[in-house]
């Protein structure tokens, strides 16, 4: 998400991805395999430094350091390649990030009860596209006292990217998006107290809250379509590692289940 909820990308492989790497199939086998496994064990070491740190939101120093480092790593491990959009396709699940305002969610959940932050994931649609798509940052929500725990809303900015150069993309902001709003048990008894017939109009009360949807267009005071750049330093089947250009932090992905999401657009 570096600003706008638009976390970056990346790009690189393990056994069997097909970034530009210094492991060419052309090595003899067994070197091959050492590299491979060499790499793998990077992403191992990536997963466990981040295991049990919020998303970065408990961390001291150290372990930040230890992360920057197991982050430059696997970045310098692949060298060269293009970004394989067939590769990128599909939904990231945010593991770790450093952007602050992703932090800034994170932090907000923490301090206040009545606000809590569920998944977050990134979303490409880009298959079969030779250069660029449509990313969708998505962030799962809720006001507990109102909404499901966890998973009461959902919250969609989405941008069109372009590749611009070998590993970087970029995002050109569209629209910010409220969905898929679940209240809870305790409000619904209040709209349809559980004693009483649910009348027509008491059910479409109920439909419309869950089918309710707001969006509002993402411009600058100058009406002009919001932007930024992404280094795509890192990305195979399980993995996605990216930075933000300008300092906009770092973000650590693993590949999710399959989002769906209500009317995607620009396809």
């Amino acid at each position: 998400m570096a600003s706008r909820l638009a976390f970056p990308t990346a790009q690189t492989p393990v056994a069997g991805a097909n970034c530009s790497s210094p492991f060419s199939n052309r090595m003899p086998k067994p070197e091959l395999k050492a590299a491979n496994l060499t790499w793998q064990h990077k992403e191992h070491h990536q997963l466990r430094v981040i295991q049990d740190t919020q998303r970065r939101l408990v961390t001291t120093a150290d372990q930040r350091s230890s992360i920057e480092e197991a982050l430059v790593s696997l970045e310098t491990s692949c060298s060269g390649g293009s970004i394989d959009l067939e590769r990128l396709d599909g939904t990231w699940r945010l593991q770790y990030t450093s952007a602050p305002d992703v932090l800034v969610l994170l932090d907000s959940a923490a301090r206040f009860p009545f606000f809590q932050v569920g998944q977050i994931f990134q979303k490409f649609d880009c298959r079969g596209k030779s250069n660029g798509g449509v990313i969708y940052n998505v962030v799962k929500w809720s006001l507990p006292t109102f909404l499901e725990e966890g998973n009461g809303a959902t919250l969609v900015v989405s941008a069109k990217f372009s590749v611009v150069s070998a590993r970087n993309i970029y995002l050109q902001f569209d629209q910010i998006r409220l969905q898929d709003i679940y209240i809870n048990e305790g409000l619904q008894a209040l709209i349809v107290p559980a004693l009483l017939p649910r009348s027509f109009l008491s059910l479409q009360v109920l439909q419309f809250i869950r089918s309710f949807r707001a969006e509002i267009p993402v411009q600058d005071r100058g009406r002009s379509s919001v932007g930024g750049l992404y280094y795509l330093s890192y990305l195979d089947s399980e993995m996605l590692l990216g930075r933000a250009v300008g300092g906009g932090g770092c973000f650590v992905f693993s590949r999710g289940q399959p989002l769906q999401l209500l009317a995607q657009r620009f396809r």
